[in-house]
């Protein structure tokens, strides 16, 4: 081949190249596709999110987020199990709202519920959490994104730890614009990081993880505060609550039975199983098993469930 022939077809081929990787990066920079979201109660929607293990095709997004749009502002309540995931609930926002995004807040600090913190970091921008959750999330940052990598593949590009700039010791009341929203920090239960968000415009309360249906309830704190914590919040008054997996919105205090019972199921197994003197190993296996037929997802999270509250009730 003569050296002009060969020029001529290496300039072809930078070409070609060079058109893909411009493609390839036009549609890593393309608007974020809006999440699906509902509309609650007035101005406050909520992106439901599936009964599934973090996927590419799912983007991390396996825990319910939401946001509240008030007078001047909007609080985002979670934000998914990855930038990419994050990018799409912004992009929901935008479609309803014009008005700049305020706060965003954590109910707790699972990778499915803060991991889309990145898409949300800008001027302006406050970040709020429990006031164990910078802690607890420097400890996990390093793990989270290793599994998220692992899980969700390219989604996961972009995805970082953001930490709260501001945190809640027991309560603290953010203003939207004549719309006041309570937060509350919680003693350890599904973890030691637990808020919620309550809105009194509308009587929804945002639960976090404290709350699950169909989904079934993933232990990462203490059973027995777990069980405490549901008693005070039962006495609670709320028009509707929002879990952290399951449907958008749910009657209160009713909303709360599933969840109670399959913790007193565990509680009750574990505890037996302990004075019985059976290990820790029968208790994965066997404990809370009567449950199964009631949740999704049951043989990813109950062994780990029972193996937690088996290190909180050997000691008891």
């Amino acid at each position: 081949m003569r050296v002009r022939d060969f020029m001529r077809l290496v300039a072809a081929f930078l070409c070609v190249t060079g058109a893909a990787a411009a493609a390839e990066d036009a549609a890593s920079h393309a608007p974020a596709a809006p999440l699906p979201v509902v509309e609650v109660a007035p101005g406050i929607f909520v992106h439901q999110a599936p009964y599934a293990l973090a996927l590419p095709g799912n983007l991390g997004f396996v825990g319910n987020a939401g946001f509240i749009i008030g007078g001047d502002g909007v609080a985002v309540i979670d934000t998914g199990g990855s930038a990419l995931a994050g990018a799409r609930l912004a992009a929901a926002i935008r479609q309803r709202t014009a008005l700049p995004v305020r706060y965003v807040i954590n109910t707790h600090m699972h990778p499915d519920h803060v991991l889309g913190n990145a898409a949300f970091a800008a001027p302006g921008v406050i970040f709020v959490g429990h006031r164990n959750l910078p802690e607890a999330l420097a400890a996990r940052a390093e793990a989270y994104l290793s599994a998220t990598r692992r899980l969700v593949g390219e989604a996961a590009a972009g995805t970082r730890v953001v930490v709260p700039d501001t945190v809640v010791a027991d309560t603290l009341t953010l203003d939207l614009g004549a719309r006041p929203l309570l937060l509350e920090a919680w003693p350890t239960a599904h973890t030691g990081t637990d808020l919620t968000v309550y809105d009194s415009a509308t009587g929804t309360w945002f639960l976090g993880d404290l709350l699950f249906l169909g989904h079934v309830p993933a232990l990462d704190g203490k059973l027995a505060g777990w069980l405490a914590l549901l008693d005070v919040l039962k006495a609670r008054p709320a028009a509707r609550v929002v879990p952290g997996h399951g449907p958008a919105s749910a009657p209160w205090p009713a909303a709360a039975e599933p969840t109670e019972r399959y913790l007193r199921r565990l509680s009750a197994d574990v505890r037996g199983m302990v004075g019985a003197g059976r290990t820790m190993a029968e208790a994965a296996r066997d404990a809370g098993r009567a449950e199964a037929p009631h949740w999704q997802l049951f043989d990813d999270f109950n062994a780990r469930n029972a193996t937690t509250a088996f290190h909180e009730f050997e000691w008891d």
